[in-house]
């Protein structure tokens, strides 16, 4: 046994975690299933899996796990309203449910609505298997972890009384329309959208005439190019 795995197996002795991994892609699922789901090695028992925002609710409620390690942006309103249907879980004073963002994007906006929703940490996911880990177990404990970068984001929307600002532009967007937005402006076509938020493509072209109205732009074209202003995409 190397001197790291035999460190692991210490550490299991002491802490033990069940997850739940909410993310849209599977293969993404099993890999971060392979790499911390060894029970005996890690101490951390995948109890359960989801893709989109109704099945991550349905499992979360049912299994009630230490932690869900929850992707930013699913289908049916994004890790926003998997917060939202989990407050009573995550309010629960004898057993808490704690929820920790694991997603690709590092955007500001993400990350302070995972917070505001009321996640305990933000990770990318180019973060290492010992780390997220590391990660899993202190969010488990009641601590608030996040990648070095993306502290600054929290730090700096929630250390003053202040009202952060808001984007008013963005502000008049629904959850729907911010992910049809993020949609169109990676280069999906309306039909490719209208699978990965389970609805039909007269929908997508509804929500996207309301963002064109709202934002005053004229086509897809001029949208990519203020989202990626933003640093939505």
């Amino acid at each position: 046994m190397s001197e790291q795995t035999a460190h692991g197996a210490r550490d299991a002795e002491r802490r033990r975690a069940r997850v739940v991994l909410v993310d849209d892609h599977r293969m993404f699922r099993t890999g971060v299933r392979a790499e911390i789901g060894d029970t005996d090695e890690t101490g951390i028992e995948v109890v359960g899996e989801a893709a989109d925002v109704d099945q991550a609710a349905s499992v979360i409620a049912a299994v009630r796990p230490d932690v869900v390690l929850l992707d930013v942006h699913l289908p049916g309103g994004g890790g926003v309203e998997v917060l939202r249907r989990s407050t009573v879980l995550m309010s629960d004073p004898e057993r808490p449910v704690r929820f920790l963002a694991l997603s690709v994007s590092d955007a500001a906006e993400d990350v302070i609505g995972v917070i505001r929703g009321g996640a305990r940490g933000y990770v990318t996911k180019t973060i290492t298997g010992a780390d997220l880990i590391d990660a899993i177990f202190r969010v488990a404990e009641g601590d608030a972890v996040f990648s070095p970068r993306l502290a600054g984001f929290v730090l700096d929307a929630f250390a003053s009384t202040d009202a952060p600002p808001v984007d008013e532009d963005l502000d008049r967007l629904t959850q729907r329309e911010r992910e049809v937005l993020r949609l169109i402006a990676r280069g999906y076509a309306y039909k490719e959208i209208a699978k990965q938020l389970f609805i039909s493509v007269k929908t997508v072209e509804s929500h996207v005439s309301a963002v064109l109205r709202k934002l005053q732009l004229s086509n897809r074209h001029e949208l990519t190019r203020w989202a990626t202003a933003r640093r939505l995409v």
